[in-house]
């Protein structure tokens, strides 16, 4: 049997830009046969694949993209050395319903107390919520240091 029509099926796959049904396809209709599914069966899963991918790339570019100083997530924030924050605030705005609300968020407070790390935080919420987001630091004052996470109509900044 020729290999010209999978030749042909990688470089359309490729030209088409679907990088993960080219490297799942092969190992998916074998286990479609395996288990019995049918064409639908099988061409739903590995389209599934291929969003489960893509999506997982969109969140890898926007995080690049933010230039975050570390990539670091709420999930990592030790809530309890900060007994004065409250978590479910936090966690409220990681649902990032104030950037579509183009509102504001300034984290205000002495060195050391996280303001950074959450500002991290909510900034790879947004990216994992499909907005982009830019991270700077302003050292022009030397009395402060400013952190700001831009989102496209909103910003959440904190000031040391």
């Amino acid at each position: 049997m020729s290999d010209a029509p999978q030749i042909l099926l990688n470089h359309r796959l490729k030209s088409l830009r679907l990088p993960t049904v080219l490297r799942e396809y092969g190992k998916l209709a074998k286990q479609a046969a395996t288990e019995g599914l049918d064409h639908v069966q099988f061409l739903a899963r590995l389209i599934e694949l291929e969003m489960i991918d893509r999506e997982r790339r969109m969140i890898e570019r926007r995080i690049k993209a933010a230039k975050f100083p570390a990539v670091k997530s709420l999930d990592s924030f030790d809530f309890k050395a900060i007994p004065a924050l409250n978590k479910m605030q936090v966690l409220e705005l990681a649902r990032c319903e104030w950037v579509e609300r183009r509102e504001n968020v300034i984290a205000l407070g002495p060195s050391g107390t996280g303001k950074t790390h959450i500002a991290l935080g909510l900034g790879l919420s947004a990216c994992q919520k499909g907005l982009s987001v830019g991270f700077a630091v302003d050292t022009s004052d030397q009395s402060y240091s400013n952190a700001s996470v831009r989102y496209r109509n909103a910003a959440c900044t904190t000031k040391h």
